[in-house]
């Protein structure tokens, strides 16, 4: 006759109680055996002082025929209970309570001292109980004196027993079980310590499988959904890892090497997908475990990376530990989390991830295991627009008004910054009043920007373009050389990418210029219409300020430039550079080296930064030809002549603003030799003077807005400059 399996886990933890119960009646019925006393908690008698110097090892009521009787009985359940959960299991019946003892590698002891802790939280009846038995009515927890009377039949056994309840035991070790200890209980004897079961425990064993609340603030569990299919990535490192795995997990390793994956890459660039597939290709849930949110809570680390680890053990998932290289700033600190974790990891039988953004120099107590570097870039500009494609839910072929060559060549995005900007988008279309998912390239534009450059606002000024073609005066070969940068960043993708050329570059595919020209011939203005014209954010530092005294504060000014500017993908414009360029010289000094040792620094950054860099200087004197061919481009702004400055006045006047037929562009033109910059003051400043005057803008305007410019400038009013107009500047 086969062994009937419970219904489910209910009937099993109730024949457990009925055990409890029954082990407390024999234990009663020993302490009534040996002395009744009604008083009993209350006092202590002559009776029970005599009974104390007359015990001994012996097991004096195991000749009492109801003792006896009640003994066998209790073991007899034992093995029915037993077998019972074995038909269970082999049915595919999940018994958390039996389940807590396989994941945790506990003794039958262990078990029933968790199940006498138990109790307590499933009924108030074995406070009475728990008392009485332990002569004290105050005493309503279980102490470990009391488990040791409960299960252990002589001396020896409770001597042995106590092994259990120390610090590096799994009930404690795993916080199963912990002491209720005040000071004044601190100071007790361990056997009156009292004990009491963990609540994230008393959850699991009654089925309620939810995260513990102690840790939900930087911890999630996920069923992963994600599978290879679902990523873009190497197809061999792909079956490498499901190789490693697979033999890891089937128990195919050394003694005690732990399998551990240390995944690195920026943002979005698909470490937590990878390990997802993995974990769904072996059907394992996934504890992902935030470490720097942790940190932020300033919370006790060790103690609550063991509950992280235990909530990993109890769901069966393998462990994520994200922003691993956010564990600490202090070296020592460092080392204490790091040996906190190898020692957490060398408990756990499970799979391991480690990701951080930049690769992780582990200590050696890591490398005795099988520790697996493995990077994830940036996505090439193929792999972007097919993100953008899956993002976006744009079949091939499908009419909709979304470049992708454009998008996927502008933003050097990854995977998941992709998915945030499609987000974006589509939650600026919402609030635009439409509800359908459709987006614009406007909207996606938008969002793009917004996603690239939630750092570098901080650290620098943003222009917004307002300048087209039309607005900008120019020679013809230096306007085609503005255009022939914006082909470099438009046409990228084809050179790099489907032309091979990436393959033949060791260096990164950013873009270097030089502005070099007069203060006031427009080197700003050219960079927000190439802006403009690329759609890309522009981003203005002005060197003078980064720029410092004291030895290699410049450098560390311009790594925190360019290392908030790594995800940007926008453009940034260097001004002043002169403060740089002004320093550099032949070496005299150790002033001399630094100096150059400044500008040899900035054009390491520029070459690693994958946008495009543009510096801007007045003294192209000072630029030697050893940094000319670092740069990409060199385009050198003229000092407007004539012409030149005739067709600024013209196009800087906006189409709606009132002018009196008195104002003379060739007179202007031709005796006031100023920049484009100088020329555009004068008119602002002539146009307020008309808002004021006559809400319109004549001669009189202009001039004595002249004059302001000049005082400015620092240069006399003189009759031969202003002519007939000359009084007007008076």
């Amino acid at each position: 006759m086969s062994t009937l399996a419970y219904e489910d886990y209910h009937q099993h933890l109730q024949d457990e109680l009925k055990r409890l119960i029954l082990l407390l009646r024999l234990a009663v019925l020993r302490l009534r055996k040996t002395n009744f006393n009604e008083y009993k908690g209350l006092l202590i008698s002559q009776e029970e002082i005599s009974e104390i110097f007359n015990s001994s090892d012996k097991d004096k009521e195991s000749d009492k025929p109801e003792v006896q009787k009640l003994t066998d009985y209790i073991d007899k359940l034992q093995t029915q209970i037993s077998e019972r959960a074995a038909a269970s299991l082999k049915k595919g019946l999940f018994l958390p309570f039996y389940q807590l003892g396989f994941l945790f590698h506990l003794t039958p002891f262990e078990l029933d001292t968790i199940l006498i802790c138990l109790g307590l939280e499933l009924d108030l009846k074995y406070e009475k109980l728990y008392a009485y038995l332990q002569d004290d009515v105050t005493k309503k927890s279980p102490t470990v004196g009391l488990v040791l009377k409960l299960l252990c039949s002589s001396w020896k056994e409770k001597l042995g027993a106590r092994r259990f309840f120390s610090p590096e035991a799994p009930l404690f070790r795993y916080s199963l079980l912990e002491f209720l200890d005040n000071q004044e209980e601190k100071q007790k004897s361990i056997l009156a310590k009292f004990l009491k079961v963990d609540q994230r425990i008393v959850n699991f064993v009654l089925g309620f499988n939810q995260l513990d609340s102690r840790i939900n603030s930087f911890t999630r569990i996920i069923q992963p959904r994600i599978s290879w299919q679902d990523i873009i990535f190497p197809v061999k490192l792909k079956k490498r890892l499901s190789s490693v795995t697979k033999k890891y997990l089937s128990g195919q390793k050394k003694p005690g090497e732990k399998l551990i994956y240390h995944f690195f890459g920026p943002y979005g660039a698909g470490k937590k997908s990878v390990a997802q597939a993995l974990c769904q290709e072996l059907n394992l849930p996934l504890v992902i475990i935030d470490i720097k949110k942790m940190l932020c809570e300033e919370l006790v680390f060790k103690k609550t990376l063991q509950l992280a680890f235990r909530e990993a053990i109890l769901q069966g998932a393998a462990i994520y530990l994200d922003h691993f290289d956010h564990l600490s700033e202090d070296e020592k600190e460092e080392v204490s989390y790091q040996n906190a974790i190898i020692e957490l990891i060398e408990e756990y039988s499970g799979l391991t991830f480690l990701a951080s953004e930049k690769f992780y120099q582990f200590p050696e107590i890591f490398k005795k295991h099988l520790l697996m570097n493995i990077e994830f870039p940036k996505p090439s500009y193929k792999e972007r627009r097919t993100l953008w494609q899956k993002s976006l839910n744009i079949e091939k072929g499908s009419p909709r008004d979304i470049d992708l060559l454009a998008i996927a060549n502008k933003f050097q995005f990854t995977g998941g910054q992709i998915q945030d900007a499609v987000a974006g988008a589509r939650n600026i279309a919402l609030i635009q009043g439409r509800d359908n998912g459709q987006i614009t390239m406007d909207e996606l534009y938008q969002s793009s920007r917004a996603e690239s450059n939630q750092k570098l606002s901080s650290m620098a000024l943003k222009i917004i373009p307002k300048y087209s073609w039309q607005d900008f005066i120019l020679p013809s070969d230096k306007l085609q050389q503005l255009k022939e940068i914006c082909s470099c960043v438009k046409y990228r993708h084809i050179v790099y990418d489907k032309w091979g050329f990436s393959r033949r570059l060791s260096r990164s595919k950013g873009l270097n210029i030089l502005f070099a020209g007069p203060s006031g011939t427009g080197k700003t203005m050219a960079a927000e219409i190439i802006a403009g014209e690329l759609n890309i954010d522009l981003y203005k530092i002005d060197l003078s300020t980064v720029v410092s005294k004291y030895i290699g504060e410049t450098e560390k000014n311009l790594s925190q430039i360019f290392k908030e500017a790594e995800t940007s993908n926008a453009i940034l414009f260097f001004d002043e550079a002169d403060a740089l360029f002004g320093k550099r010289s032949e070496v005299h000094d150790s002033h001399d080296r630094y100096a150059n040792i400044e500008i040899a620094y900035l054009l390491q950054k520029m070459e690693e930064y994958d946008g495009m860099t543009i510096l801007a200087t007045n003294l192209s004197k000072n630029i030697d030809e050893a940094f000319l061919r670092r740069m990409h481009f060199s385009v050198e702004f003229p000092f407007p002549n004539k012409e030149y400055r005739r067709q600024i006045w013209q196009v800087t006047f906006p189409e709606e603003t009132p002018r009196s037929e008195d104002i003379d562009l060739e007179f202007l033109a031709k005796r006031f030799n100023i920049a484009g910059g100088n020329i555009r003051n004068i008119i602002l400043s002539g146009a307020f003077l008309g808002a004021e005057d006559g809400q319109v803008i004549k001669m009189e305007h202009l001039i004595r807005a002249t004059k302001r410019e000049f005082q400015k400038m620092g240069k006399l009013c003189v009759e031969s400059d202003f002519g007939k107009y000359y009084d007007l500047a008076k």
